[in-house]
């Protein structure tokens, strides 16, 4: 094999040394997925599925000199099945981890900065002969650009060999190397970038080193194999989508002032509970400087907003003079508590409910569960309870038309 390539040019599969194996990709491969794409290139295919999750989906680093949270995650599975292997899967290995923190670091610097999902890429090989790692590159960057993930510039990735003799002075570099080419050559370099520079690199090398010479013409030769790799898969997918699918939770981020963070999440949890369980929003909330940073994510609109408007409800100091619409918690003999805010009650005195007299609750028509318009009249300094009113707000009747209800 490495006499055939050195002395006529002539590789196992009949290319020549710059040439790529043929390439079919498609997106929207799985209907129920974020995101999804199938990529292959010769007998090597990978399949990658996107994710979008939400502030809970972190992965908390804890390791001896490294704390944090990563929001980007890929895993990488290759199945014994990918190379003809009859055997049990018995879960990771170093080429998984490997492979993947390759695939990782390639796609991770283009995804937008402080961009509000947490993204998880799953990439399946389906068959193996040469570069799973790099199809995955490839097949990841379609996955996140079906899955509307607006990542800076796409990616591509290829795997250059070398065979070589009489310490380099003869040898011959190989764009997307087979897997014997990879076993019974001198070099896998793997290569993957966009169209204006490199991300990530991985180098194995069976020589003693490399000179510039060859290192140069490597770099080269893999700039125009990713260039052709990633027009091919432009052509399937020019740009990312526009919008999410239907079934991509929207997230919504806002900012409350530190103080309110315990009022947003209540005793115990309890608040921020009832604002999901009425909703059906996902709330996650955390002290960012002098902020509270909360970010609500749900599958529609309504439900988002919905919640916006509760938190809102919260973090908001009530004015007096201001006009609320709340809603009635409890009848009293002589007036009702209206909740006006939420987690905010103050007293509607009977005798600010109508402008002619009233002797009982049962006259006003008044019921719990009712929603009322009130207007905030006083805030007490010493107890800090709310005055309401709801006869402010109505027009007052002429002079003689109230002594003569009197």
């Amino acid at each position: 094999m490495r006499r055939a390539i050195l002395d006529e040019g002539k590789r196992l599969d009949g290319r020549k040394t710059t040439e790529i194996r043929p390439i079919w990709s498609e997106v929207d491969y799985l209907p129920g997925t974020h995101g999804s794409s199938i990529f292959t290139r010769g007998e090597t295919q990978a399949l990658a599925t996107v994710t979008l999750g939400t502030k809970m989906d972190e992965k908390l680093i804890d390791e001896a000199l490294i704390q944090g949270k990563e929001r980007f995650l890929l895993h990488y599975n290759f199945p014994p099945f990918a190379t003809g292997e009859a055997r049990a899967s018995r879960g990771i290995g170093r080429r998984e981890i490997g492979h993947g923190n390759l695939a990782m670091r390639a796609l991770k610097n283009v995804i937008p900065d402080d961009y509000p999902y947490v993204i998880r890429v799953v990439s399946d090989i389906l068959e193996s002969n040469g570069s799973s790692s790099m199809a995955t590159v490839c097949a990841g960057t379609l996955a996140l650009m079906d899955a509307g993930v607006q990542i800076k510039k796409p990616v591509a990735g290829i795997a250059m060999g070398l065979i070589s003799e009489n310490q380099g002075k003869n040898y011959a570099v190989l764009s997307d190397i087979l897997g014997d080419e990879d076993h019974l050559g001198d070099m896998d370099f793997k290569v993957a970038g966009t169209k204006d520079g490199i991300t990530a690199t991985q180098m194995d090398i069976k020589v003693d080193g490399l000179s510039y010479e060859i290192l140069e013409k490597a770099l080269r030769q893999a700039k125009e194999g990713r260039l052709f790799i990633l027009n091919k898969m432009l052509e399937t997918l020019s740009e990312p989508r526009a919008d999410f699918k239907p079934h991509v939770p929207r997230i919504v981020v806002m900012f409350v002032p530190k103080e309110m963070i315990g009022a947003v999440i209540g005793p115990g949890g309890k608040i921020i509970q009832n604002i999901q369980l009425e909703t059906g929003a996902t709330i996650t909330i955390e002290e960012i400087g002098d902020q509270g940073r909360v970010e609500i994510a749900a599958t529609s609109k309504e439900s988002i907003d919905a919640a916006i408007n509760k938190i809102k409800g919260i973090v908001a100091i009530p004015e007096v003079g201001e006009t609320y619409v709340g809603k009635v918690k409890s009848i009293m003999s002589y007036g009702a508590f209206v909740e006006f805010l939420p987690g905010k009650e103050g007293l509607l005195h009977i005798s600010e409910i109508e402008w002619k007299r009233t002797e009982s609750m049962d006259q006003t028509g008044i019921k719990e569960g009712d929603m009322i318009e009130v207007k905030l009249l006083d805030i007490d300094e010493k107890t800090g309870k709310f005055k309401l009113s709801r006869k402010a707000l109505l027009p007052r009747p002429p002079k003689e038309e109230k002594s003569k209800n009197e």
